[in-house]
This record gives C-alpha cells, sequence and structure tokens, in this order.
C-alpha cells in the first residue's frame, strides 16, 4: 500500500527555486478568451495543487460555489503538487499570465517576493464577505502578513500526528476512561507505552511507523520536538543563526532510539502496517480518510510532548493573489468572495483530516462530532512551523537541506551530535544565501508580521 493518500508528496522536484519554464505549458492555463459559463458576467481563474482526497472535496467546494453564485464562473486548474507548481505560478506572475486566484502552503509565502510576485489581499473586501483577523487564530494569521500587509489567507492547518490503534493499546492497558490514549509528558513515558505495545502487539509487524528514510516526513518530525525544547532558529533580523545543536542532539537521539530499541522496521510501509495492526503510526492527518475508510478502531492525537511543551508540526494550504499588472474590478472582487466562501464553508475540507483555519467553523455541532478530528483540533494552539525565511516552506530548500541529514541520523549512517553540527552549518550558509525570486537574503527580505 506505501503511504496513504500521499501521491501528491512524491512527486517531489529535485531541484528548488525557478527552473526553465519552457515545456511546463503554464501558458495554456492563462488568460484565455473562452466562453463565460451560462449566466456567468465573471470569470475566477483558480489553480491549485490538490489531488486525490483533497481534490476530490475542493471540487465539492467549487460546486457549491458555483450554485450559490451563478454569475460568477470558476476556471479551477490543478497543477503538479511540489515545486512545479511553484515555478508554474512563479514564471505565470512573473509574465502578466498569473491567475486570479491561487494556493500556496503558508511557509513558502515569504519566498514567493511578496509584492512583485504575490499581490496583497483587500482586508475590507474580505470582511465584506464574511473573513476577520478576529476569526483566525492570531499565530496563524501572523504568517501570512509581511510588511503589515496580508499576503495569504489561511484555508486549514494540516499537522503531523500520533495515530493509535485503540484495541491493541486496551490489551496493554494504554487507553484512558475516555477511551483514548494515556497522556505522555516525558521521553521516558513515551517509551514505555512502546515496550506495552510492543508485548501485546501482532507478530511480525513493528510498533510504530515513523518513514525513518523520509526527509520529509523526518524533517517535519525533528521540527516538532525542537520546538518543544524551546528551540530557536535565527534572530529576530534574520542575521544571526540561533540554533541550538544540543537540543537538536537531544530530538536526533530521540528519534534514533526507536531504530535501535526495535520498534520500527526501516522501510516498512507504515500505513499498510498500521492498517494490519500495527499499534502506532505518525504521520499526516491527510491519512484520516484512508484510516476511517478501512474501518479501523482508532484515535489520532497531536505528537506526543515528550520534551514537557506542547507542539506539533504544521503547515497551512493558503490562498494568495498572484500578481496582476492592475489588478482590481470584478474579476479581483470574485477572487476575494472565492477565497472566503471556501474558507467559512470548510466542514467539507475538515473531512479530509485538515484543521479548519476559519475558527467559528471548530465550534460548529457538526464539527465537534467529526472522529477523530475532534481529538487533535487543539493542534491549532501549539504550532511549530518552520522559521519565516525565503528558504522554508512545504518542499522549499530547508527541507531539502536538513531533511537528508535528519534522516542519516535516525537510520544510524551518521552521529546524532555531528549531524546537529551539520545543521548549523547549512543554517548558516542558507541565511547568508539570496532568494533566486528576488535576489534578496533573509535578512533584507520582507518583515514579520
Amino acid at each position: 500500500m506505501g503511504r496513504p493518500d500521499l501521491s501528491r508528496r512524491h512527486l517531489l522536484s529535485a531541484a528548488g527555486g525557478l527552473t526553465v519554464a519552457a515545456g511546463f505549458g503554464f501558458a495554456a492555463l492563462g488568460t484565455g478568451a473562452d466562453a463565460l459559463a451560462s449566466g456567468a458576467d465573471t470569470r475566477v481563474r483558480y489553480w491549485n495543487l490538490f489531488s486525490g482526497g483533497d481534490g476530490a472535496n475542493m471540487i465539492a467546494m467549487l460546486e457549491a460555489f458555483r450554485k450559490a453564485h451563478p454569475g460568477i464562473d470558476v476556471k479551477d486548474s490543478t497543477l503538479q503538487w511540489g515545486n512545479p507548481f511553484y515555478t508554474k505560478l512563479a514564471m505565470a506572475a512573473a509574465g502578466n499570465r498569473a491567475p486570479d486566484l491561487g494556493v500556496m502552503h503558508m511557509g513558502r509565502v515569504t519566498g514567493f517576493s511578496p509584492g512583485r510576485l504575490l499581490d496583497p489581499w483587500d482586508v475590507g473586501l474580505l470582511a465584506k464577505y464574511g473573513v476577520r483577523e478576529q476569526d483566525y487564530n492570531p499565530a496563524l494569521w501572523k504568517r501570512g502578513v509581511i510588511d503589515g500587509k496580508l499576503y495569504a489567507l489561511p484555508l486549514d492547518i494540516h499537522v503531523q500526528l500520533c495515530f493509535y490503534r485503540k484495541d491493541v493499546l486496551k490489551k496493554a492497558g494504554l487507553l484512558g476512561d475516555d477511551g483514548r490514549m494515556i497522556p505522555v509528558t516525558s521521553t521516558d513515558e513515551w517509551f514505555d507505552v512502546l515496550k506495552k505495545a510492543r508485548a501485546v502487539q501482532k507478530k511480525g509487524l513493528q510498533t510504530i511507523g515513523l518513514w525513518t528514510n523520509d526527509q520529509n516526513f523526518q524533517w517535519w518530525f525533528f521540527v516538532a520536538f525542537y520546538t518543544q525544547l524551546g528551540g530557536r532558529w535565527f534572530n529576530a533580523d534574520n542575521t544571526e543563526v540561533l540554533f541550538d545543536p544540543d537540543k537538536a542532539t537531544q530530538v536526533l537521539e530521540f528519534l534514533r532510539r526507536h531504530v535501535t530499541d526495535g520498534y520500527v522496521i526501516p522501510g516498512a510501509p507504515t500505513g499498510e502496517q498500521f492498517i494490519n495492526g500495527a499499534p502506532f503510526t505518525w504521520e499526516g492527518n491527510w491519512s484520516v480518510p484512508v484510516f476511517s475508510g478501512a474501518k479501523l478502531d482508532y484515535g489520532a492525537t497531536p505528537l506526543p510532548p515528550v520534551f514537557g511543551r506542547q507542539a506539533t508540526h504544521a503547515e497551512s494550504h493558503a490562498f494568495v493573489l498572484p500578481h496582476q499588472a492592475g489588478r482590481g474590478g470584478a474579476t479581483n472582487e470574485g477572487a476575494h468572495e472565492l477565497a472566503a466562501y471556501v474558507v467559512t464553508h470548510a466542514l467539507q475540507w475538515a473531512a479530509g483530516g485538515h484543521i479548519p483555519a476559519y475558527t467559528p467553523t471548530l465550534s460548529t455541532a457538526a464539527y465537534k462530532k467529526l472522529t477523530p478530528q475532534n481529538e487533535y483540533v487543539s493542534a491549532m494552539d501549539h504550532q511549530a512551523t518552520e522559521p519565516k525565511v525565503w528558504f522554508a516552506g512545504s518542499t522549499g530548500v530547508l527541507a531539502q537541506d536538513l531533511g537528508p541529514v535528519v534522516v542519516s541520523s535516525t537510520m544510524g549512517s551518521a552521529k546524532p551530535a555531528s549531524v546537529a553540527q551539520t545543521m548549523k552549518r547549512h543554517l548558516t550558509r542558507l541565511l547568508a544565501s539570496k532568494n533566486p525570486m528576488d535576489g534578496r537574503t533573509a535578512a533584507q527580505g520582507g518583515a514579520v508580521a
């Protein structure tokens, strides 16, 4: 089976930044003069990167919008996930052939040259359609603000979770009276939980799936636990590396111990093993539809706070306005209206496992009934995110550089303490490097909100 419902995450490009635009065919997705849908007087061209279950949910939301707004013709195009998508979007914006609305991972926005390749949102227009700053988690909203302007409107957060089999944990005495996994607050408690689960699990299966040889997952897990330790990356001006090798070593040793203590089978298909009875797997929340579809008796909680502080890795899908010369008028208002509609009608989106960013959705009776979503919704309040620099974000340069070295430690080809020093050297080099989008270093880029 391999990784559950992760086809788009297998489409990573080997090269970061911009590549040659020839052959991508982004012009075919541009602003042609084809006829409007019957009854429509405005067209909104919308590019996204959603495939699989996410793609089906987004299509359903767009169809609902079309029925409710017959005057707006939405022309949506789904592009290849990862760097190919960002390259096409950048080239379209630079060539004045950008769509009216797009989607990006929040962590990539800072590197996308806001003000040059992205246009800011009109917060007054968003408010007209029911979206206001006070309807958001403050930290999440501020991630989309650069130089005092909103460049990214969050749709969700998607987080790394600890999935667990209730049938196995019940045998091991690891379920509380509420039917959920007992709390874990230290590394000793966590490995005690694994030991007890292993004692009652099926033979031939690993105790936990950790994607030990996957650079993206290992990087995401590192970010979570480094944040739990209070680790910092850079100073406020992005002129100095504050990365702490000692804290990093603690995290790397923690991840490595899962292998040395025999709780992980490196290279094992984590999703398949979990479905077949493995007690635990750490996966993204996008695996919820897969495990629910398999009719498992399972739960999902944010990554355990083994270092004392709650923090689980989080990214965010966010709506953006790719740069257009002379942006404005009915089309621009239609883009604002479409984005606001999807954000405020995100219960369908939550079915895919994502946590809606629009907080009023989280308090609805319908959302509170969703399981296991209602178990990990608290992750909204303790997000562990990458630093706000141009080289961060999903499939960004930071993950491509540091992910493989984390894997080398987890898999045992390098010592944790040595890898921690290597990570600091990478961060020092990246901080001094220039964004290929605009030729500026992190210190020269947009200010934090």
